[in-house]
């Protein structure tokens, strides 16, 4: 699907005011409301927009304790990785897991109770022989920012 400048318009609004009304979706992209909206149903129609989500604060709830990750597997084959990924993949503690070039092979957002639960995740997964050769755990203290992948529509235009 090729998207113009109004599509791009729309998903660079919608990343960030994924509650605005149609009125105002359509007023902020200078279309009138029904070809606007037909725009976004589109777009919802061709996976582009995936759904609408909301950020909830962790603290309101109970304290987590967020940790950063890097992995590095002993053996670099596709067996390997696959069973490595899966295992992340069906673990709920494991918030984002990247795979990355360079001095690591992984690096993950792991979220846990506290440092005690963290611990025997790895402890698991060290014991489960899911061939890591080495770990190196970050202890976020302070969360800094923390945002959604910025869309830049400016960007998208000159493709």
């Amino acid at each position: 699907m090729r998207l113009d400048k109004y599509d791009l318009k729309i998903l660079q609004v919608l990343a960030t005011q994924g509650r605005i009304t149609k009125s105002h979706l359509a007023e902020a992209i200078n279309l009138s409301i029904s070809p606007c909206w037909e725009r976004v149903k589109r777009l919802e129609e061709a996976g582009i927009i995936e759904g609408y989500s909301a950020r909830i604060n962790p603290q309101i709830f109970q304290k987590k304790t967020p940790v950063m990750v890097e992995i590095s597997l002993g053996k670099h084959d596709v067996s390997h990785f696959q069973r490595f990924e899966q295992t992340m993949l069906d673990c709920p503690e494991v918030a984002d897991c990247f795979s990355t070039g360079g001095g690591v092979d992984y690096i993950l957002r792991v979220v846990t109770e506290d440092i005690d639960q963290y611990q025997r995740l790895i402890d698991s997964w060290l014991m489960s022989d899911l061939g890591i050769e080495r770990y190196y755990t970050y202890i976020v203290t302070k969360t800094v920012k923390h945002q959604k992948d910025p869309f830049d529509i400016d960007e998208n235009l000159k493709q």
